[in-house]
């Protein structure tokens, strides 16, 4: 007897900019039950169940809705370098000494409190977020894309370490900037064939072509080991590259 087969519900989502207090709102209540959930983040704004900070205001913010549900699935925010020359530092520079900033000499865009709701992690969502800070690059004629992407320490840092083994092999590269963390990961040995899952985010700024900059930054705020890394714009992967339209 034959299994009757059901049509694969397709999401309808779309990228927009969060321009008004309710919609950053939204996105600062996304970050805040992603963060706080995964991470056990302790945040500035947890008695209203948001995370926000002083960054906030001085950053560009995009995201992805559900169009269907109308619900805010996907949310990032964006430093430009004129920005953090205001603000006197990117949001990075709090974790890292960042040696070989200013020698870059060409617009940065800096990335920062990616997430997305735990229903929503596929390549559908991420490549719509990706297609929208495509834009945002293309726009701004942005040569780099740099910012941190946080492992869990909630293990006391064993994953971290096994995932830092890995990315050091293939993905550390100090020639165009080094970052070097203001709080070093506490000192761990680990037998070199522990392995642990990359976060999805991590991942794919692999894929895309970024290197890390150095060794990580324990953030206790938000119990994390801080990776920082950087992208160069037309070192795009090939593969990944059509995420990013004509910013390439």
């Amino acid at each position: 007897m034959g299994t009757t087969a059901f049509p694969r519900t397709v999401r309808r989502l779309q990228a927009e900019h969060l321009f008004t207090e309710g919609s950053l709102r939204e996105a600062q209540a996304l970050r805040y039950r992603v963060f706080s959930s995964e991470y056990g983040a302790h945040l500035q704004g947890a008695d209203s169940k948001l995370d926000r900070d002083d960054f906030d205001s001085h950053c560009s913010h995009i995201g992805v809705r559900d169009l269907d549900s109308g619900e805010l699935v996907a949310t990032t925010r964006l430093l430009d370098c004129l920005a953090a020359k205001r603000l006197g530092n990117f949001y990075s520079e709090n974790e890292f000494s960042l040696r070989g900033l200013a020698e870059l000499d060409a617009p940065i865009l800096e990335i920062g409190r990616t997430c997305v709701h735990p229903a929503y992690r596929n390549g559908a969502t991420i490549s719509v977020l990706w297609g929208e800070l495509a834009e945002v690059l293309n726009q701004g004629g942005y040569r780099y894309l740099m910012g941190c992407a946080s492992i869990p320490m909630r293990d006391g840092g064993i994953q971290a370490q096994a995932i830092m083994q890995r990315l050091r092999e293939r993905y550390l590269c100090t020639e165009l900037l080094h970052a070097s963390p203001k709080n070093p990961l506490p000192p761990l040995e680990l037998p070199e064939n522990v392995i642990a899952q990359v976060p999805a985010l991590l991942k794919a700024y692999m894929r895309l072509g970024a290197k890390i900059c150095g060794e990580p930054c324990w953030d206790p705020e938000f119990q994390t080991a801080d990776v920082f890394i950087l992208l160069k714009r037309d070192e795009l992967c090939p593969r990944y590259a059509k995420h990013f339209k004509a910013a390439i």
